[in-house]
């Protein structure tokens, strides 16, 4: 039987509470975001995001060893999954948006990528 060794991530929130004195909220924002001091950080372990997949290999005693796999799309982390499909979706909305239309072949084409990548974003939705 193969023997594989998993490697998996969450993402831990860590955060920190600051006064910044600032005209306006973006220049508030702006502040904080250029601010590189984190000596006052906290965790929240209570928000910690989902358990995800980063790594796969088999025949190995230790991550990095071993043959590397291919992670099986369900165990990416959804926030990426989603990501990444926004170019797909963003493509295929393209398409027929261009104001000359579609021939009917450029639909048969279509068609079948964009209801792809339609059940690709309800698995996605639905945490599959």
């Amino acid at each position: 039987m193969p023997v594989f060794v998993v490697e998996t991530t969450y993402h831990l929130p860590v955060y920190r509470q600051r006064l910044y004195d600032a005209e306006t909220v973006d220049a508030a924002c702006h502040l904080a975001v250029e601010d590189e001091g984190w000596a006052d950080e906290r965790s929240d372990v209570d928000t910690s995001g989902e358990t995800y997949v980063t790594g796969i290999w088999q025949d190995a005693e230790r991550a990095y060893e071993g043959t590397a796999l291919p992670i099986p799309a369900g165990f990416h982390e959804t926030v990426q999954r989603k990501a990444e499909l926004f170019d797909t979706l963003v493509a295929l909305l393209r398409e027929p948006a261009r104001p000359m239309g579609l021939s009917r072949q450029e639909f048969e084409r279509w068609l079948p990528e964009a209801v792809a990548a339609l059940e690709k974003a309800d698995a996605i939705l639905e945490g599959r």
